[in-house]
């Protein structure tokens, strides 16, 4: 392999690699302002848009023991969306851009190691936000100990109501006026 090519092929390896997500597009029919237009919008989140050959990208995954994508996945100009944060906010932009320009669709994707379907990728980006997931476990999981905390203190407020009563039948406690 030629030194550029090689250079090529080792920068393709560390964005697969390096990144946590590698969702994939077909381009096609995109213009270089409409490019552009989406790597500002995925640089907010951290992704990165790259056009990358589809043998590449094929040898890449084989190597890495990812799994096979499908016959159809790697046909056309392919487009390599990669970054280091929550695939699902990278998503829902190439989701709505796809809204607004028609394109890019969406081929498939790799998270942990494993090959994710088209319909696997668009339903990833149906979910909320990492940080908003945070907060529903967060809640599920404090509100049994709120519930216990509120019987508690009414136990508490029974007894004491129970003592207040026995005391202001011996007479021991005189109102105050």
């Amino acid at each position: 392999m030629r030194p550029e090519k090689q250079s090529i092929y080792n920068e393709v390896g560390a964005q697969l690699r390096g990144g946590a997500y590698v969702v994939l597009a077909d381009y096609k029919g995109m213009a270089v302002a409409r490019i552009e237009d989406l790597r500002r919008r995925l640089s907010k989140v951290g992704a990165q848009f790259h056009v990358v050959k589809n043998t590449m990208l094929e040898k890449h995954i084989a190597d890495a023991g990812w799994g096979k994508p499908g016959a159809e996945d790697l046909r056309g100009p392919t487009a390599m969306v990669t970054g280091p944060g929550d695939i699902c906010e990278a998503i829902k932009i190439l989701q709505a851009f796809k809204q607004e320009c028609k394109m890019p669709e969406l081929k498939f994707g790799i998270l942990e190691k494993r090959i994710l379907t088209s319909r696997d990728v668009d339903e990833l980006g149906k979910l909320p936000p990492k940080s908003v997931l945070h907060a529903m476990l967060a809640g599920t999981l404090a509100s049994p100990l709120a519930g216990l905390v509120g019987v508690m203190q009414q136990k508490v407020a029974s007894l004491l109501y129970v003592l207040k009563a026995a005391a202001d039948r011996k007479g021991g406690v005189q109102p105050q006026s």
